[in-house]
């Protein structure tokens, strides 16, 4: 080896560190607390379709959406006991229908609550940057007016005493 070479070596950072250093990231956090609140809010959604929702529908027919169910092969024979199909082939278009009404009331509530007054927020904050940076270009402007007159000015005067 010889002397005098010094040799840097960068140290890459291990597994633990990068886990870690991703961890801290707000993004990850905010998504954290993001699906808990989704986790919670969802609770809220699936009882307001069962409690509120399928009744209304149910008014129409059974209180039980899970119950609306087309035979795809006769005959569709159920064990009343344990709920299950004992022959033929149930299309259950009732849960499908309850699952739908619980996915667009939480997107209605989450976009009506959270994402279209996000967007109005947003739109308001970059209406007042363009207006800060328009004022700004603005005064920079004028200020460059003002030094190109300086400048004819300047160009005038000295043409001026060449003359005499």
């Amino acid at each position: 080896m010889k002397k005098g070479l010094a040799v840097s070596v960068k140290k890459t950072p291990s597994v633990w560190e990068g886990f870690k250093a991703f961890l801290m990231r707000g993004n990850v956090i905010d998504l954290a607390v993001a699906v808990v609140i989704g986790a919670a809010f969802t609770n809220i959604v699936n009882s307001l379709v069962k409690g509120i929702i399928n009744p209304v529908v149910g008014a129409f027919g059974t209180k039980d959406l899970d119950k609306y169910v087309s035979c795809l092969k006769a005959p569709c024979d159920f064990d009343e006991k344990t709920g299950t199909v004992v022959s033929g082939i149930p299309l259950m278009w009732g849960s499908v229908l309850s699952a739908t009404l619980s996915f667009l009331i939480t997107a209605a509530v989450v976009y009506f609550l959270m994402v279209l007054p996000m967007a109005k927020y947003l739109a308001r904050v970059a209406e007042r940057k363009a207006a800060r940076e328009g004022a700004q270009e603005k005064t920079e402007a004028t200020e460059l007016e003002l030094l190109r007159e300086i400048r004819d000015a300047l160009v005038a005067q000295r043409a001026g005493e060449g003359t005499r």
